[in-house]
């Protein structure tokens, strides 16, 4: 790493839950100072905040930040309308679950913080293989995105150049989980799960929490997850 006057800086999506955690080890350990961002805007649970402030912190975030935005005001998914409900079974095409224009928004924050900084990365955990049905998730969506920042901003009409690093957008859940033990992660410090307690008891049951549980078992590591009884 170099100092802390050459050291490279980014800006890390931090959701509290498993992706967005190893992305944060990732860059850490590609020797990044790392400020992290969240976001109430509000989501069904805070217990993910918590971790994300959690783990944050347990990585060595140099500053960690929660935005509050209220996405409720727009609804149209389960996860700002508690008057959906999170489905527990396997469905067609895009999910309930899908927060509309929700990583747009994320990202053009973390744009805005990282030309703050002087930051020329951000590091967003969205991952194409294990794939949702999230459109915002796609590697397309990311390429697009990228071109924008970089005809937005300041930093990038002075010549310097963003960049959107997605490290694990070509990883099955099981690849994630691999790199992050391998870096060192506790996982069992992380919430995943769209419907978890306040206190961070994963259902077990949504489709969040599948994905990670067949993750851990296609890893062939033991699943550290606290479920609900």
């Amino acid at each position: 790493m170099g100092s802390e006057e050459t050291q490279k800086k980014a800006v890390v999506l931090v959701s509290g839950g498993l992706d967005s955690s190893t992305v944060l080890a990732i860059a850490k350990n590609n020797g990044y100072e790392c400020f992290t961002l969240s976001f109430d805007y509000g989501q069904r649970h805070r217990s993910e905040l918590v971790a994300a402030k959690r783990i944050s912190k347990a990585i060595g975030s140099r500053e960690h930040k929660v935005v509050v935005l209220d996405l409720t005001a727009i609804g149209g998914s389960a996860l700002t309308d508690t008057s959906i409900p999170v489905p527990e079974s396997e469905g067609q095409g895009i999910p309930i679950t899908y927060v509309p224009a929700r990583n747009t928004i994320f990202l053009s924050i973390a744009l805005g913080w990282a030309e703050v900084l002087g930051a020329h990365d951000i590091f967003v955990g969205v991952n194409a293989v294990d794939y949702s049905g999230y459109p915002d998730c796609r590697p397309e969506y990311i390429t697009a995105f990228e071109a924008m920042a970089n005809l937005a901003t300041r930093a990038s009409v002075e010549g310097r150049r963003l960049t959107v690093q997605t490290p694990l957008i070509n990883l099955t859940k099981a690849e994630i989980i691999q790199w992050g033990t391998q870096l060192g992660l506790d996982y069992g410090a992380s919430v995943s799960c769209y419907q978890a307690s306040s206190d961070g008891l994963a259902c077990g049951r949504c489709e969040s929490c599948r994905l990670r549980r067949q993750g851990f078992e296609m890893a062939r590591l033991s699943d550290p997850t606290a479920y609900q009884k």
